[in-house]
């Protein structure tokens, strides 16, 4: 059963250890906390540098440990920046390095968790960091589905913020889940031996759910996308109809423009001197509209 200590526990126990010495040992410290006590633990100086710098998420296997960089985004509020944390993966210790992780605090508060072997401790943080993400998809995708309905209905006349925001999340996603596939797979390859036949099933099976992850964002991302085409599709009809009336009522007017500026040309003319002159000009007028009114009527472009 490993130990599981806290920065408190290992300053006032001046507790030191090398590799394969002593009960197994399991770490949760923060990244000052891993300057003090990392050569404390016997973890190398160039492993605790890169911890304090972060990067994307990775698994790096060396002679003898395996290093984990994790950027885990916020399912609730995915334009917030990504939780970053390390972890340091060797025979008999296992170092958590980073931020509030409630998560990782549950696990290792629990009487069981304490009784885990440290690889299948290990593998239950991962399985219980993307174990309620199916749910998580499917907030977003009724979400999707919601902008559509309003669309389709025209409860929303604008929705390209929603849609630009959409984009984001899914693509915050796609690249976490994409980088995790990658962790995964590099976990189970086993570089160093650090994890037995039924460890690297349980990878197997992580690293396949990581991948149907990363699959259905994809899936999210071709939904939104097809849902901006649509957006603008309502929007071109829009237009063309807004442009169709204004190309009707120009073309009402055109014959009344003629006939004002043939009346308005600065010659004698005989209209003038007649007595229904006026009359008949508004009456020619009147039917011209009349007439192309009823013609685009019977030709369906009004």
């Amino acid at each position: 059963m490993p130990m599981v200590l806290t920065a408190r526990q290992l300053a006032a126990g001046g507790f030191s250890m090398s590799e394969g010495e002593g009960a197994p040992v399991v770490c949760r410290l923060r990244p000052e906390e891993l300057f003090q006590f990392g050569p404390m633990l016997g973890i190398p100086d160039r492993v605790i540098e890169e911890s304090g710098r972060g990067g994307p998420s990775k698994l790096e296997s060396h002679d003898g440990f395996d290093f984990l960089m994790l950027n885990v985004p916020d399912h609730q509020d995915l334009s917030a920046p990504c939780r970053q944390s390390s972890i340091y993966f060797r025979k008999g210790l296992l170092v958590f390095t980073g931020g509030e992780d409630p998560l990782l605090d549950g696990i290792l508060s629990e009487e069981e968790g304490r009784e885990r072997p440290i690889p299948t401790l290990l593998l239950t943080y991962f399985d219980r960091l993307t174990g309620g993400d199916f749910s998580a998809l499917e907030g977003l995708e009724e979400e999707i589905e919601d902008l559509e309905d309003a669309l389709i209905t025209k409860k929303k006349d604008n929705c390209i913020r929603e849609i630009i925001e959409l984009r984001k999340k899914l693509r915050v996603l796609h690249r976490y889940y994409e980088q995790l596939s990658s962790l995964l797979e590099a976990m189970e390859e086993n570089s160093n031996g650090l994890l037995d036949k039924k460890a690297l099933r349980f990878v197997h099976l992580l690293a396949g759910r990581a991948d149907r992850l990363c699959g259905n964002v994809r899936s999210l991302r071709d939904y939104v996308t097809q849902v901006r085409e649509a957006y603008q599709a309502q929007v071109d009809i829009s237009l063309n109809s807004l442009m169709k009336l204004f190309t009707v009522v120009t073309t009402i007017f055109l014959p009344l423009s003629l006939i004002a500026g043939w009346y308005g040309m600065n010659f004698p003319m005989p209209e003038y001197r007649w007595a229904l002159g006026y009359p008949v000009v508004i009456c020619v007028s009147v039917a011209v509209v009349v007439v192309c009114i009823l013609l685009f009527k019977k030709k369906k472009w009004l």
